[in-house]
C-alpha cells in the first residue's frame, strides 16, 4: 500500500495544525508551571479526552486489534480489565491527587508529589522515581515510535529506519515548542479523531460481510476457537489481561491530567465523559480486530499485509474501504494515538529530568526561562534514545506497551494510591514499594512465565509498603494532619 495525493494531503494537513496549536501553546507558555501542567487550567472536557488520548497510545488502533485478529474473542478481557481500572482510577485517584499534589507545595511531578508528601529531606525518592520514569518510559516512547514507523512504511513504501524518523518527527517538534498545553489540546482533537476512526471503520466493515451474525458464523466455519473466552492459556491468561487495569493508577503521563484539572468539581464531568469516550473507543478497536478476521478471510486477495503482520489490521481496512480523502483522515487518527500518547510520555519525562533532577540537584535556583528551554532539550534527548530502542523492525507494539505498564504500576501504583488513603504510609514504605514493585516487574519478565509481570509486581510492591511502613517509625505530626485536612476536603466535596 503507497500513499494517493488525497491521502498525502489530508496527512499534511493534520500535521500542520498540531504544530500550529504547538505554536499557539508557545505563547500561552510563561513559566515552567506553564510547560509542565498548564497552570492548572484544564476544565473537564479537554481533561477527559487528554488523558483518554494520553493512555489510548497505537495499541488501541494498532495492538489491540492486531491482538484479536490473532487469537480471537479470549483477548477480550484486555478491555474488561482496562475499563474497570480507568473508572477505578477517575472515581477513587483522580480528586484525591488532585488536591493533595496542590497541598504538597504545589508538586508538579510525581516525584516531587512523594518528595513533599513524606517530607523526604534525604531526596531519595526524588531520585528513585525519577529513575523508574526515565527507565519505563524510554521503552514505553519507543512503542510509540514503533507504531508510527509502521504507520510510515505501509502508508509510504519507505524503509523502517526512515519511516521511523518521520513517524517521530512532528510529535517532538509540537511538544518541544509549546509543552503541557500544546500536548493537551492537540490530545483533544486527536481524541476526537480517534473515536470517530473506530467507531466508523469496524461499522462499514460489518456491513460490507453482511453483519456480525454472517461474520461470526463465518469464524466459527474457519477457526470456532476464536470465539472461546478462554483461549489457550486458561485461567492464567485472563487474570493476566485483567491485571492490565491495576496499572492505571501508576502511569505518571495520566495521572499529570489529573493533577492539571482546574479543580475538583471538574473531575466527575471529566469521568463520565472520558469513561464514554474509552468505552466506545475499545469496543470499535476490538470490532476491527476480531470481525476483521472475517472479512479478510472473504478477501484473501487482500490479506497477505495483514496476515503477515496482524497489528496493520486497521491500517489495511481503512484504506481498502474508503477513498483516499476518507482514508487519509482515518489514517491520521491512527497517527493521533500514537502522537497523543508519545508526546505526554516525552513531556513526563521532561519533567522528571528538569524538576526532579536537574532543578532539585544542579541548579536550585534556575529561572522559569532557563528550566522551560532545558525541558525543550528533554524532550529531544528522550526521544532520540526511544529512536534507538525503536531500532528494531521486528518490534511489537503491544509487547513494548505491556512491559512499560506493569513497570509503573507496579512501581507506582501501590505508593499512589497507599499514599493518599493511608496516613501511617511512610517514606522508608514508599521507598520499599517503588524499588520492590519496579524489580519484581523486570526479574519476573525474564523468568518466561506466562502470568502477567503486573499481578506479582503489584502484590509485592503494596506488601513491601505495608511491612515497611508498620515496623518503622510513625509519620510526622505535620505528615498526619495534612492528610486529615485533605480527606476532610474531599468529603466536603462528596468524595
Amino acid at each position: 500500500m503507497t500513499a494517493t495525493t488525497p491521502l498525502l494531503l489530508t496527512f499534511a494537513a493534520y500535521l500542520l495544525l498540531m504544530i500550529g496549536l504547538g505554536f499557539a501553546a508557545w505563547r500561552r507558555t510563561q513559566t515552567f508551571d506553564d510547560y509542565i501542567l498548564g497552570g492548572r487550567s484544564l476544565g473537564s472536557f479537554v481533561t477527559a479526552l487528554a488523558a483518554g488520548a494520553s493512555d489510548m497510545s497505537g495499541w488501541l488502533m494498532m495492538g489491540l486489534p492486531g491482538a484479536l485478529y490473532l487469537t480471537g474473542a479470549s483477548e477480550a478481557w484486555i478491555a474488561i480489565g482496562l475499563i474497570i481500572g480507568a473508572w477505578a482510577n477517575w472515581r477513587f485517584v483522580a480528586g484525591p491527587l488532585r488536591v493533595y499534589t496542590e497541598r504538597t507545595n504545589n508538586a508538579l511531578t510525581l516525584p516531587d508529589y512523594f518528595t513533599h508528601r513524606f517530607e523526604d529531606g534525604s531526596r531519595l525518592l526524588r531520585i528513585l522515581a525519577a529513575l523508574v520514569i526515565l527507565v519505563f518510559f524510554a521503552v514505553y516512547c519507543a512503542s510509540g515510535v514503533v507504531a508510527g514507523a509502521r504507520l510510515f512504511e505501509s502508508m509510504f513504501a519507505i524503509p523502517y529506519a526512515q519511516a521511523m524518523v518521520w513517524g517521530a518527527a512532528v510529535t517532538i517538534a509540537y511538544t518541544f515548542i509549546g509543552g503541557f498545553l500544546a500536548v493537551s489540546w492537540t490530545d483533544t482533537i486527536q481524541a476526537t479523531l480517534m473515536i470517530f476512526a473506530l467507531l466508523l471503520v469496524p461499522l462499514l466493515m460489518l456491513i460490507g460481510i453482511g453483519g456480525p451474525g454472517e461474520a461470526i458464523t463465518l469464524i466459527e466455519q474457519v477457526d470456532p476457537t476464536r470465539l472461546q473466552w478462554v483461549g489457550a492459556g486458561g485461567v492464567v491468561a485472563i487474570v493476566s489481561a485483567m491485571a492490565w487495569g491495576l496499572g492505571y493508577c501508576g502511569q505518571p503521563h495520566l495521572l499529570a491530567r489529573f493533577m492539571a484539572a482546574e479543580g475538583l468539581h471538574a473531575i466527575p464531568r471529566a469521568r463520565r465523559i472520558g469513561m464514554t469516550w474509552m468505552v466506545l473507543c475499545l469496543i470499535g478497536a476490538m470490532a476491527t480486530g476480531f470481525f476483521g478476521f472475517a472479512w479478510f478471510t472473504a478477501h484473501p486477495e487482500v490479506a497477505v499485509p495483514v496476515n503477515a503482520n496482524p497489528e496493520r489490521v486497521f491500517i489495511v481496512l481503512a484504506s481498502l474501504l474508503f477513498n483516499p480523502w476518507i482514508a487519509g483522515v482515518l489514517l491520521s487518527a491512527i497517527l493521533a494515538a500514537i502522537m497523543s500518547t508519545l508526546a505526554a510520555q516525552l513531556l513526563v519525562c521532561s519533567s522528571a529530568l528538569t524538576e526532579d533532577l536537574y532543578r532539585g540537584f544542579l541548579r536550585p535556583r534556575a529561572g522559569h526561562r532557563e528550566l522551560v528551554w532545558f525541558g525543550r532539550a528533554m524532550v529531544l534527548a528522550v526521544a532520540l534514545l526511544a529512536i534507538w530502542i525503536a531500532r528494531d523492525p521486528d518490534s511489537r507494539v503491544l509487547g513494548l506497551v505491556s512491559y512499560a505498564w506493569a513497570g509503573f504500576g507496579s512501581a507506582f501504583g501501590p505508593v499512589v494510591v497507599l499514599s493518599l488513603f493511608w496516613k501511617r504510609m511512610t517514606r522508608n514504605g514508599a521507598l520499599a514499594g517503588m524499588l520492590t514493585g519496579a524489580l519484581v516487574v523486570i526479574l519476573w519478565k525474564q523468568t518466561g512465565s506466562s502470568l502477567y509481570e503486573m499481578v506479582p509486581g503489584f502484590m509485592a510492591a503494596t506488601i513491601a509498603i505495608i511491612v515497611v511502613s508498620l515496623i518503622g517509625k510513625a509519620p510526622s505530626q505535620a505528615m498526619q494532619v495534612r492528610h486529615e485536612q485533605v480527606r476532610l476536603t474531599l468529603k466536603e466535596n462528596g468524595y
